[in-house]
């Protein structure tokens, strides 16, 4: 969705416009987007749930690769240095500082979603092995024969 996507690059603001002027054109329309603000957790609200921060943390990222794209595809990016070397400051101690801090930084950045990563997996994995074990209890409980009430 196009429309969705420009409208998160300008934010809650956007969002808004579009849903005042989908009440003045078309009352359902703004009942709609209204709806899909909440539902979606855009407003900070909704059914976005424990996975709120991960969908920010994740369209966060989307913005930065954008915007590398966009600074790759020009002659230069930031003044004529690009993004990984940024403008000259004409400090040649200082570009190398700059430079081994951009580069730590991105390392670290990598180490945080490999991270996050192993963290998903054990949380899926722990409540796989919770809905097995569920699972062999309700099966060992259902082998067994219940007592009968006696009629009296």
């Amino acid at each position: 969705m196009p429309i969705v996507e420009k409208l998160d690059e300008y934010g809650k603001g956007a969002w808004i416009a579009f849903a005042v002027l989908g009440f003045i054109v078309f009352w359902p329309l703004g009942l709609a987007t209204l709806a899909f603000l909440f539902w979606s957790g855009r407003m900070g609200c909704g059914f976005g749930g424990s996975d709120r921060y991960e969908h920010r943390m994740s369209r966060l990222q989307g913005k930065m690769e954008r915007l590398r794209e966009r600074m790759g595809g020009r002659e230069g990016g930031f003044g004529g240095g690009g993004w990984h070397r940024g403008p000259s400051s004409g400090n040649r101690a200082f570009d190398e500082y700059r430079q081994e801090t951009l580069r730590r930084l991105e390392d670290e950045q990598k180490e945080f979603q490999d991270f996050l990563g192993r963290l998903r997996m054990a949380r899926d994995k722990a409540e796989f092995d919770q809905f097995m074990a569920d699972r062999r209890s309700d099966r060992q409980a259902g082998d067994r024969p219940e007592p009968q009430a006696s009629a009296g």
